[in-house]
């Protein structure tokens, strides 16, 4: 492991001037993120005020007289709070494992997905949905196979070389292709009255269906590899210098690409088997944090877990009060992420360090 002197060094651009401002920016970010969130419980067929919503919720930890109906308490506390705090967690879980891949791999189009994460789950979710079975199952079967395909991967790309990582995203890229063939027969059997529009919108992402038990499990496999990953902020650091520049500087380039691997693969399984494939976050989101806190892994990855959480919450309010309809996520996040994608590249005119 590195030693004091070199912990320092490398943490010295979170210091100083440099420090501050990132502070300021992720302050800013969480406050944003606090005040889009209180107007997100008020958005829907009924509207309740931002003032009333508050009130709704203090009162869950102060004794208040109540000034709004049952059904207002309702709705914010057993419908909108459930998928608020969804779409937080799944965009900071999202564009954080990103963040992680594309340091790890120092590549700056990878995603999430790289390792079949999200195909895997979606295997799983629509056997599940095939066999008739509920939706805590669904969710359980998606986040289970969304960890075997990562496990598969990493298995055969250690087989084939173990110190590859273009290896590994090559295997990646296969097991993902398998899965989604997979898919493909399952829809083509699938009953397409009753079963094959539940996997179709299932696989399009969405947070329609969320509900307070869906959270615990979810919640806590995100907050926790949120938890690992800000741990491993600085070796995370190292090792985007390169594997030999890290070995020299003392890091265990094998075991720490597995713990950032399995951290970034925990929280994309958690968020896809609650959610469903929901993409572009994890590719564009870090780059915008990029943009805001600089290339230091240590010091934007607060602030892709705040941008992602505030991204994910904001294209969630435009799914849900752009027509009468609800638009899937997934498709919404697509529609917007590839256009500011490509403004970002506009924007830079540079290659990404």
């Amino acid at each position: 492991m590195l030693g004091r002197p070199e912990t320092a060094a490398i943490s010295a651009a979170g210091s100083g001037a440099a420090g501050r401002r990132d502070r300021l920016v992720l302050a800013a970010l969480l406050l944003l993120l606090a005040c889009l969130a209180v107007l997100s419980m008020g958005i829907g067929r009924v509207t309740i005020p931002p003032d009333r919503v508050v009130a709704i919720l203090v009162s869950r930890v102060v004794p208040i007289i109540p000034s709004w109906s049952p059904a207002e308490e309702l709705i914010i506390l057993g419908v909108r709070l459930p998928r608020i705090c969804a779409a937080m967690l799944v965009g900071a879980a999202l564009a954080a494992a990103g963040a992680a891949y594309q340091n790890l791999f120092r590549n700056p189009i990878v995603s999430p997905d790289i390792l079949g994460v999200s195909a895997g789950a979606g295997f799983g979710a629509s056997v599940a949905v095939m066999l008739n079975l509920g939706a805590l199952v669904i969710q359980a079967a998606a986040f289970a196979t969304g960890l075997a395909a990562v496990a598969l991967c990493f298995l055969i790309g250690q087989a084939i070389n173990r110190h590859s990582l273009v290896v590994l995203v090559l295997v990646g890229v296969v097991i993902a292709a398998f899965f989604q063939a997979m898919i493909s027969v399952l829809k083509i059997l699938a009953d397409p009255v009753d079963v094959l529009p539940i996997i179709t919108f299932w696989l399009l992402g969405g947070l329609n269906k969320i509900t307070p038990d869906d959270l615990p499990v979810a919640a806590a496999t995100i907050l926790a590899s949120l938890g690992l990953l800000y741990a491993l902020r600085w070796q995370a650091n190292v090792m985007s210098l390169g594997q030999e520049e890290a070995r020299n500087l003392g890091i265990d380039v094998g075991r720490m690409r597995l713990l950032l691997v399995l951290a970034a693969t925990l929280m994309t399984a958690a968020a896809v088997s609650v959610a469903g494939i929901v993409g572009w976050v994890g590719l564009v989101v870090p780059h915008i944090a990029r943009m805001l806190a600089g290339p230091s892994f240590e010091r934007m990855l607060p602030v892709a877990i705040v941008s992602g959480a505030l991204f994910v919450l904001l294209v969630d309010n435009f799914a849900r009060a752009a027509s009468s309809m609800e638009l899937p996520l997934g498709i919404v996040t697509s529609v917007i992420g590839a256009p500011l994608f490509l403004a970002l590249l506009l924007r830079t005119k540079v290659a990404w360090s």
